[in-house]
């Protein structure tokens, strides 16, 4: 697998908010870890970062501007502006990074970017409508399962499904239904081993 020298790691929502027990049940705690490496990397290689940033417009919700969980976490919030290439900070309070102000395909495009990375929380929320419409907008998406979480849900009919189901079924959607390819975090940071040089 090849990253592109100017692939774009869009960093997802890494938000205080989302340690509110509220949320329930999180599967991967290995995410922060790897979401940490990739921004390290991109970082170190010159490559444009994106931090995406959830303002929720409901009132109770940890997320909701003003907040302390509005906040990026620390492992993102003690990397920013520390890279040598761009990086960019979009906030949005729907699913998608791409509805979100400024307008990511319009920066994305500007700087002539086809490959994007999608990390963050949560994998079967905002990160897998995030690939969804990169995807259907024509970019390249690559989604390291491992440098992402959710939670358990309660839906319909009285159906529930662990968070370990959800990141399945996303990756199964996502990569079989040709929206993006289903990586590793080591799958991408080898990918821009190969590039060195």
């Amino acid at each position: 697998m090849r990253v592109a020298s100017n692939a774009a790691l869009v960093v997802v929502d890494v938000q205080k908010g989302f340690d509110d027990p509220v949320w329930g049940r999180r599967d991967n705690p290995d995410a922060e870890g790897n979401i940490a490496a990739l921004i390290d990397a991109w970082q170190a290689s010159g490559r444009p970062v994106v931090l995406v940033r959830h303002d929720s417009v409901l009132p109770g919700s940890p997320l909701r501007a003003g907040a302390a969980g509005n906040a990026f976490k620390d492992v993102v919030e003690e990397r920013r502006g520390k890279g040598s290439g761009p990086e960019l900070l979009v906030t949005k309070s729907v699913n998608s990074a791409f509805y979100g102000e400024p307008d990511l395909d319009a920066w994305l495009r500007g700087a002539g970017v086809a490959q994007l990375v999608v990390v963050g929380i949560q994998t079967n929320m905002c990160n897998e409508t995030t690939a969804r419409m990169g995807g259907n907008l024509g970019y390249e998406v690559l989604f390291p399962l491992d440098a992402m979480h959710t939670f358990d849900l309660a839906g319909p009919f009285g159906w529930t499904q662990t968070a370990e189901e959800l990141t399945r079924a996303t990756a199964v959607t996502l990569h079989g239904g040709g929206f993006a390819r289903v990586v590793t975090t080591r799958d991408v940071l080898e990918g821009l081993e190969g590039l060195a040089g």
